[in-house]
């Protein structure tokens, strides 16, 4: 659901997060809105980077759907449901984007996804394209090093977030990155 046209004068920085270990706890294969503790700190790290000026974005890979632990419909409305919720607390998610791909459990039908599977930066490289994304200021922030490689393969910095409030972690980043 894109909000804004790629073709805009107004170029942005954006924040890439991944979601399981970022935005809401990693249990493991979350699929369900029953399934979401949200890290502490979460919305209010979404809230901040809007009122920020950044675009904010979720990649995150769901290595479930190949598996067929759920579907892609089961990701989507996940994240519908995230959307709603971040809304309600003024936050917003520009866009999300998810790779079903992982390479022990193809039987071909998401091998055209296998450049979006983080490490490499394929989700990174589509949202740029699709949106007025300034990668200057722009990083990722992820809980693995997959996250920070698939940052540094698309150009842009890459943090490791180990735990603790996302709020704080992420005012820490704002503070690191030059404001030109």
């Amino acid at each position: 659901m894109t909000q804004d046209p790629v073709n805009s004068d107004t170029r942005r920085p954006a924040a890439f997060l991944d979601r399981d270990g970022i935005l809401n706890e990693d249990i493991g294969y979350a699929h369900r809105p029953d399934q979401i503790i949200w890290i502490p700190g979460a919305m209010e790290a979404v809230k901040l980077l809007n009122d920020s000026g950044f675009h904010v974005f979720v990649v995150t890979n769901q290595a479930g759907v190949a598996r067929g632990y759920y579907t892609e419909e089961d990701v989507n409305a996940l994240h519908d449901w995230m959307r709603r919720r971040l809304a309600s607390f003024g936050a917003r998610i520009d866009d999300f984007r998810f790779s079903p791909f992982h390479p022990e459990f193809d039987d071909g039908r998401f091998s055209h996804l296998a450049h979006w599977r983080k490490p490499a930066p394929g989700m990174l490289i589509d949202l740029m394209k699709n949106w007025p994304v300034k990668t200057q200021r722009s990083f990722m922030i992820g809980d693995r090093n997959s996250d920070v490689a698939a940052a540094r393969s698309a150009g842009l910095s890459g943090h490791l977030f180990t735990g603790g409030n996302l709020l704080s972690a992420i005012q820490r980043i704002l503070a690191s990155v030059d404001p030109n």
